[in-house]
C-alpha cells in the first residue's frame, strides 16, 4: 500500500440522518466520523441498508428532502463546513471541488444528448471560458479515459455505447474540471469482470494524475481488496469498524467484517467429483441469429450471430456454470432452452423428448419441466400481487386448487428459508435476498427436471449471495434437479458448479472441472476472466494473502 499524505480533504463528524416523520422519526445513519485523506481511496464497505450511499448523498447534498434530512454532524470539505451553507453554496460545489460517480450510468446520461454536448454543459455551467478552448480539456479528458477516437465519441449517444464506455464517459464528465474528492457509488457492479478491472485501473490511474481523493462504495471486498487504501465498515447506519486495508482483510475485528470477508467467493475451486447420472437435458449444434430489418425499406438487412453451433450436456444432479462477458450468448443460450425465443436450429432434447420444434407454443408438460431464475427478483414478481398469488400461479395453471397450490408453496419456502407467513405480503416488503428466494420457490414448487438460473445473483450482496449460493447446492442434493448456473464472474462459478462452460462470442472456447480449468486454462480469454477475478490473491475465507510461493493462477498452461 501507497503512503498516504497527511493533510485531510474531506473530515465528517457524527453525522446523523433520519427520516422525516413528525410523529415516528428513524435513524438512518449514527453518529457516522471518517476522514478522507489527499491522494486515497476510502472504501466505505457493507450490506444493502447499511447506510454508505446515505453517507456520502449527505456530502453530495443528495438527501430527498422529503424523506431524509440531516440532523446533526459537520461535513468539512477543506475547512468548509458543507452541512451548515447553503445549498446554492453546495451546487457550485458540485463537479469543481466534488464529484460523483453513480453505479447505473444511464441514470447520470441524457439519452437525447450527444456525449460531447453533455460533457461541454459541466465546464459551461462552472467555466466562463471560449467554446474552443472547452472542445479542447473535452477531448483531452476522453483520451485520458482510453477512447481512442474522442472526437468520434463525442458525436454518439449514450445508447449507442456499452456499460463499460458509458461508465468512462461518466468518470470523465465527474474527473473534467479537477475536483479533490470523488465518490464512486458502486460504480462497477453491474459490470463483466474484465470490464470491472479495466475501469478500476482506470480510476487509479486518473487518481495519480490528478491527486484525486476517492470515496468507493462497495459491498464487494475483491474490490477492496484491489483498491482500497482504508476502509470503513458500516453496518445499521453505523460505522462499526475501521483500518487500513491488510488490516481489516488479515485481522477483522467486529462479527459482522469477519462475515463480509469470508463470503467473497474464492477463485481456487475446491475438487469435485463428476456426477455419474443420466443426461437431463442434451443441447446439439444449437445456433441462434437476430436479425435487424432496414431502416424505412432502405438499405441491407443485418444479421447478428448470437450463438454458434453450442453443444452441451447437463446431467441430473449437475450444476454446470456458463460464464463470459455481456454478449457472449449466455443469456440467449437460457432463452433457447426455456422457450422464451424462436428461430434457433440445432437440438435441444429434455430427456427424451426433443424441443427442436420452434414453434410459439411448448407443450404444458415441457413447460413445467424446465424453469428459470431471473437477475432482478424487482421485475420478476408482480409488485401489486401478494406474494402467494404469484408463487402459486403456475401450479393454479396446470390444474391444482388453490387451497392445495397454498399448502405446497407453503412446505417450500422452508426449503428456501422462508415462514409460511411471508405469502400475505407484498414484493416490496422484503429485501433483495429474500425476493431471490421468494423466486427460487417459484420455480422449485414446480418440481422441474431443469433449473435456469440467469445471473440470479449478480445484483445481491456478496452475503446474501453466499446464502443464494448455498440454498441452489442444498436444492440440487435434496431434488437431484440439473441446474444451469449463467454468471459473468467466474468467482461464483467456481464456487457452485462441478463443471464450467466459457463462452466467447457465442461459441464454447473451453469446458471442464474448475479444479481443471482455474489453474491450466487453455484459451487465452478464460486466463483473461481469471485474472480479472477481483481479490483473486486474496484467501478471504482464512483472512490471508494466497502463499506467494504457489503457482500463479491461470499461468500455467493446459496440457493439450
Amino acid at each position: 500500500m501507497e503512503n498516504i499524505s497527511s493533510k485531510v480533504v474531506l473530515s465528517v463528524r457524527d453525522l446523523n440522518v433520519e427520516t422525516v416523520s413528525a410523529s415516528d422519526p428513524r435513524a438512518i445513519l449514527q453518529s457516522v466520523s471518517f476522514d478522507v485523506h489527499e491522494s486515497e481511496t476510502l472504501c466505505i464497505v457493507g450490506e444493502s441498508g447499511s447506510g454508505k450511499s446515505v453517507t456520502v448523498f449527505s456530502i453530495m447534498g443528495l438527501l430527498p428532502p422529503d424523506s431524509l434530512r440531516l440532523t446533526s454532524g459537520t461535513i468539512l470539505l477543506n475547512g468548509r463546513d458543507l452541512a451548515s451553507v447553503p445549498y446554492t453554496d453546495i451546487l457550485a460545489l458540485r463537479a469543481t471541488t466534488m464529484s460523483m460517480v453513480f453505479q447505473e450510468p444511464m441514470t447520470a446520461l441524457n439519452p437525447i444528448q450527444r456525449i460531447g454536448d453533455q460533457l461541454d454543459e459541466v465546464i459551461r455551467i462552472h467555466r466562463r471560458i471560449p467554446a474552443a478552448q472547452r472542445r479542447e480539456i473535452i477531448i483531452r479528458m476522453l483520451t485520458e479515459v482510453d477512447f481512442p477516437d474522442p472526437v468520434g465519441m463525442c458525436r454518439r449517444y449514450p445508447h449507442e455505447l456499452s456499460g463499460g464506455q458509458r461508465q468512462r464517459v461518466v468518470i470523465a464528465m465527474a474527473l473534467i474540471l479537477e475536483p479533490k474528492v470523488l465518490i464512486a457509488d458502486e460504480p462497477t457492479t453491474a459490470l463483466d469482470v474484465t470490464t470491472q478491472k479495466q475501469i478500476l485501473y482506470l480510476m487509479k490511474r486518473l487518481q495519480k494524475v490528478h491527486g484525486t481523493s476517492v470515496i468507493f462504495i462497495t459491498h464487494d471486498f475483491g474490490v477492496v481488496a484491489e483498491i482500497a487504501d482504508r476502509i470503513l465498515v458500516m453496518h445499521h447506519g453505523v460505522a462499526v469498524e475501521r483500518g487500513d486495508r491488510r488490516q481489516i482483510l488479515s485481522n477483522p475485528v467486529q462479527a459482522y467484517t469477519r462475515e463480509l470477508v469470508s463470503s467473497v467467493p474464492g477463485i481456487r475451486p475446491p475438487a469435485r467429483k463428476a456426477p455419474k447420472t443420466e443426461v437431463a437435458l442434451s443441447i446439439e449444434g444449437v445456433s441462434m441469429s437476430y436479425g435487424r430489418k432496414p431502416v424505412f425499406g432502405f438499405g441491407k438487412g443485418r444479421m447478428v450471430s448470437a450463438l454458434k453451433d453450442i453443444s452441451l450436456d447437463i446431467k441430473r444432479d449437475e450444476i454446470v456454470g456458463v460464464v463470459g462477458e455481456s454478449g457472449s450468448g449466455k443469456s440467449t443460450l437460457a432463452r433457447c432452452v426455456v422457450g422464451l425465443i424462436h428461430g434457433w436450429t440445432g437440438s435441444i432434447r429434455l430427456g427424451d423428448r426433443s424441443l427442436e420444434d420452434a414453434s410459439r407454443k411448448r407443450p404444458r408438460d415441457i413447460r413445467r419441466r424446465i424453469q428459470i431464475v431471473f437477475q432482478d427478483p424487482n421485475r420478476s414478481l408482480n409488485p401489486r400481487r401478494r406474494v402467494a398469488a404469484s408463487l402459486m400461479e403456475g401450479l393454479v395453471n396446470f390444474g391444482m386448487p388453490v387451497r392445495e397450490a397454498r399448502a405446497k408453496i407453503a412446505k417450500v419456502l422452508g426449503v428456501v428459508g422462508l415462514e409460511e407467513d411471508v405469502l400475505d405480503r407484498y414484493p416490496h416488503q422484503f429485501s433483495g435476498g429474500q425476493r431471490q428466494r421468494l423466486c427460487l420457490a417459484r420455480a422449485i414448487v414446480m418440481e422441474p427436471e431443469i433449473l435456469i438460473a440467469d445471473e440470479a445473483t449478480s445484483a445481491l450482496d456478496v452475503t446474501v449471495q453466499s446464502q443464494v449460493l448455498e440454498l441452489l447446492a442444498e436444492i440440487k442434493q435434496r431434488t437431484r434437479i440439473a441446474i444451469l448456473f449463467i454468471t459473468h464472474d467466474l468467482r461464483v462459478a467456481t464456487k457452485i458448479s462441478d463443471r464450467i462452460v466459457v463462452l466467447q462470442n457465442g461459441r464454447i472456447i473451453e469446458q471442464g472441472a474448475p479444479q481443471d480449468i482455474i489453474p491450466r486454462p487453455c484459451e487465452d480469454y478464460t486466463r483473461e476472466l481469471i485474472q480479472s477475478a477481483p481479490g483473486r490473491d486474496w484467501d478471504f475465507k482464512n483472512f490471508r494473502p494466497f502463499d506467494a510461493d504457489a503457482d500463479d493462477l491461470a499461468n500455467t498452461r493446459c496440457i493439450p
